[in-house]
């Protein structure tokens, strides 16, 4: 994801958000029209790995959000664009998941405040469950297509609402 910052947006630093599109739009961009001449010839999917971040907002996700958001339009604009072709296009929206490096990065490597992130929070996503939901995608027949899914651990109902034990 490359989240970086927290910084609202009024004060939001330009080259963090400028490093965020880069690495969230311009990247799924630049993968899409690298694969896309052999998926249209042979067929196949493009994944794209979202967030919940790029279908809601936060307070100090500014950058982030509209990083995700933009990927995310990437891929639904593609999904009209190849429609009829043998593309599938699937977006995979992960909500909370604990890596080691998330939360470090975003937080410019303050290692108090990043496990502060999924303090008391029962069982946090992890890469693995990510992961599955991915391939499931995959492994389904060419036919079917999963547009988007939203995946969070089940003690997160939004991306501002989280069940933490005390």
């Amino acid at each position: 994801g490359g989240a970086l910052g927290v910084d609202p947006v009024a004060e939001g630093s330009v080259q963090e958000w400028a490093t965020m599109y880069e690495r969230n739009a311009l990247a799924a961009l630049r993968v899409s029209q690298a694969f896309l001449p052999g998926l249209r010839e042979r067929g196949g999917d493009l994944a794209f790995l979202t967030s919940t971040a790029a279908h809601d907002t936060y307070p100090g996700g500014g950058g982030y959000v509209a990083a995700k958001h933009a990927e995310r339009i990437i891929a639904n604009t593609l999904r009209l664009e190849l429609v009829g072709e043998p593309v599938r296009v699937i977006e995979i929206a992960p909500g909370m998941v604990a890596t080691e490096e998330f939360s470090l990065n975003r937080l410019h490597g303050d290692a108090e405040a990043a496990a502060k992130v999924y303090a008391g929070v029962a069982e946090p996503l992890s890469a693995d469950d990510v992961a599955a939901c991915i391939v499931w995608t995959l492994e389904l027949p060419a036919h079917v297509n999963i547009d988007s899914m939203v995946v969070r651990p089940r003690a997160q109902a939004s991306n501002t609402l989280v069940a933490r034990e005390q």
